[in-house]
């Protein structure tokens, strides 16, 4: 019995950081076996603009920082660089409609996308914020870094605010999920 089995080739080439992922779908997949909360980000401005978005972070507490990452391809990514700040709204378990909504590429542009939807400007940034969701935080862009065919943008907090009775919104294995009750609890 060998107790540390020579590696394979294969396992060499999972290793090399050059080795491209050839089944992107497959990635894709497998990068959707974590669960994520569900935001909108909205700019203000000219021309308001918002996405749904789950690739949302908390990065900082001193300074407030969070990001998110956004497809160099979208218009939100042209959008939020030319604005330099942006509202993040992370959406309840019943807002599912609004993930939808934002996520959807034949919706009006501009300030039309939002006529259906409750919100109100950020009284600092402008940029539109939802109502009746968890959290709202309003954010002037502090970093931007390259993130392969996305980009990540560092905002710096400028207000926030919070509801603490409802639950998030998920998103997980592609699809829109509720948190399910507890079935055990976390001693410490």
């Amino acid at each position: 019995m060998s107790v540390n089995p020579e590696p394979s080739r294969e396992a060499d080439s999972a290793k090399d950081p050059d080795t491209p992922v050839a089944d992107v779908r497959a990635m894709r997949r497998a990068f959707g076996m974590f669960a994520t909360g569900v935001t909108v980000v909205t700019v203000g401005g000219g021309s308001p603009h918002a996405m749904t978005a789950n690739s949302f972070t908390s990065v900082s507490l001193d300074p407030p920082l969070v990001l998110v990452c956004v497809d160099r391809g979208a218009i939100m990514h042209g959008c939020l660089t030319a604005e330099g700040s942006f509202g993040v709204s992370v959406l309840a378990a019943d807002q599912e409609g609004l993930a939808r909504h934002f996520s959807n590429r034949w919706r009006p542009l501009g300030i039309a996308q939002f006529d259906a939807v409750d919100w109100r400007p950020g009284p600092l940034t402008g940029s539109p914020l939802l109502a009746g969701t968890l959290a709202r935080f309003e954010c002037e862009l502090w970093r931007t870094y390259d993130g392969g065919d996305h980009s990540i943008f560092i905002g710096r907090v400028l207000s926030m605010e919070q509801q603490d009775d409802r639950d998030g919104l998920l998103f997980f294995h592609g699809r829109f999920r509720r948190i399910t009750p507890d079935r055990s609890e976390v001693s410490a």
